[in-house]
């Protein structure tokens, strides 16, 4: 296994002041291909419909389908993509309502619709604020795969006084 190396200083684009209430972005294009979908089904989720064109044909989803928790995880990528990795995020408490809604299949391309449902400080450190985010994964025909919501915690651009 490689050796961790010194994180990069980073420019940081995006504050806790940028995610505004009602703001809605779309980005991402990520091509999900058989050979993902079998390498992570074979370290993290070995289900046999993850695994097994036959299995997979004969089950609910009618062809090899990506885990949820891949599906999930090529979001996060495409978050970090797109804003997460220029923004002073400090991490998430958690995920809520998370919702697998229709399978992914090889040959699929995955985007993300982010809406901002709510913003505001947090009451115990002012230089922080949090941020309620409904994230909709969505297939190249528009349809939605995934659902997820959840608070982000970002710096503060210009942080109360305490």
């Amino acid at each position: 296994m490689p050796t961790p190396s010194a994180p990069t200083p980073r420019h940081i684009r995006f504050h806790w002041e940028d995610f505004q209430v009602g703001s809605v972005r779309e980005f991402g294009a990520m091509p999900v291909t058989r050979e993902a979908i079998l390498a992570f089904a074979g370290q993290f989720d070995p289900q046999p419909f993850h695994l097994d064109d036959a299995a997979a044909e004969a089950g609910l989803f009618g062809s090899l389908s990506a885990s949820g928790w891949h599906t999930c995880a090529m979001a996060m990528r495409m978050m970090c993509d797109d804003y997460l990795l220029e923004s002073s995020s400090l991490g998430s408490p958690g995920i809520d309502n998370l919702r697998w809604t229709k399978p992914v299949h090889p040959g699929d391309t995955l985007s993300i619709r982010l809406t901002v449902l709510e913003a505001r400080p947090m009451a115990s450190r002012p230089a922080v604020g949090l941020v309620l985010s409904k994230w909709d994964v969505l297939n190249q025909d528009r349809d939605t795969v995934l659902t997820m919501q959840g608070w982000g915690m970002f710096g503060r651009r210009q942080p109360a006084a305490t």
